[in-house]
């Protein structure tokens, strides 16, 4: 899901350090492969386009800074504009946990709708892809962002803005999951084959967490994860699945054993993707327990022996 800054080659970083002293990115429209870009708006206004910069090598914060600084850059270019308005201003840029905070001054509201989706696109459509950000949470002038209907935004990811950057968004799917669920009882794994069709836009991690939080659709299971927690964000990074939930995952809202609940998710999750371990993270935090029972400090491999030996029917 990261992309990786290449390591500049020595002969070249003067250059390269020179090009990034520039006020904008005018005329490095040409994306090559390896090569970094931001998302600034196209001409026209209806969609994102990837122009080629070059981000000095740095801490997330630092290189979150610089991807800023260079979206907001004049443009030369009829082709694109700058993605952040000439008025609207970073108050704040911090990177913890994974996630980029940044608090943006009170001009933000004032963009119109259609073009703030735009802009909050290309925000975290160019920050996720540096490495050490998975989400991006952006508030204005201290308050979370919310959308149309009042709804906190919280921390987005690429998933939320495929259909910006040029993904058909009537591109959808058929695929079958083999999730884990609990029994009646509550102390054992079932496992179930759900038929789903899908949006290609969506992953098949943040899938598998979003069904395993709707439930079963079959009988004789039961859900095991609370549906009111709030997936933050969820991707697989060298083998290993990152799912971060804030607070109330904790809360348990089923009558079942934490084991199931925290196997529920590992095991559907590595039988569903290539991950081989599942880390989960409450709140971006790792050093937690799950209800005081399940410790979650480190990522968590497929526990098989819970599970009922039986497949469920419907």
């Amino acid at each position: 899901m990261k992309k990786k800054k290449e390591k500049w080659a020595s002969a070249g970083v003067a250059a390269c350090c020179l090009l990034c002293l520039l006020p904008s990115c005018a005329k490095q429209t040409e994306v090559a492969k390896g090569e970094d870009f931001v998302y600034c708006i196209n001409g026209e206004g209806t969609g994102l386009f990837k122009v080629a910069c070059d981000i000095s090598q740095g801490s997330p914060d630092k290189e979150a800074e610089e991807a800023l600084e260079k979206m907001a850059s004049p443009s030369e270019d009829i082709e694109y504009m700058p993605a952040i308005p000439e008025d609207v201003k970073v108050r704040s840029l911090k990177v913890e946990h994974d996630i980029a905070y940044i608090d943006f001054n009170k001009k933000y509201n004032q963009i119109p709708a259609i073009e703030e989706k735009l802009v909050r696109a290309a925000v975290v459509q160019t920050l996720v892809r540096l490495e050490g950000i998975n989400g991006v949470w952006i508030t204005v002038e201290e308050e979370t962002l919310k959308n149309e209907s009042g709804k906190v935004l919280g921390v987005l990811n690429g998933d939320d803005f495929a259909e910006s950057t040029g993904s058909s968004p009537s591109a959808y799917e058929q695929t079958t999951l083999t999730l884990f669920f609990a029994n009646e009882a509550g102390d054992r794994l079932v496992r179930q084959q759900m038929d789903v069709r899908y949006n290609t836009n969506v992953s098949r991690e943040k899938l598998i967490v979003e069904k395993l939080m709707g439930g079963p659709k079959k009988s004789g299971a039961y859900p095991a994860l609370n549906p009111s927690a709030a997936l933050l964000s969820v991707t697989v990074k060298e083998g290993t699945c990152y799912v971060n939930f804030d607070s109330e995952f904790q809360n348990s809202v089923y009558d079942v054993r934490p084991e199931v609940t925290v196997y529920s998710l590992v095991n559907s999750l590595i039988e569903g993707t290539n991950a081989g371990s599942v880390q989960i993270m409450v709140n971006g935090e790792k050093n937690v327990s799950y209800q005081e029972s399940v410790d979650l400090s480190q990522p968590l491999v497929r526990d098989l022996s819970l599970e009922e030996e039986k497949e469920t029917e419907s």
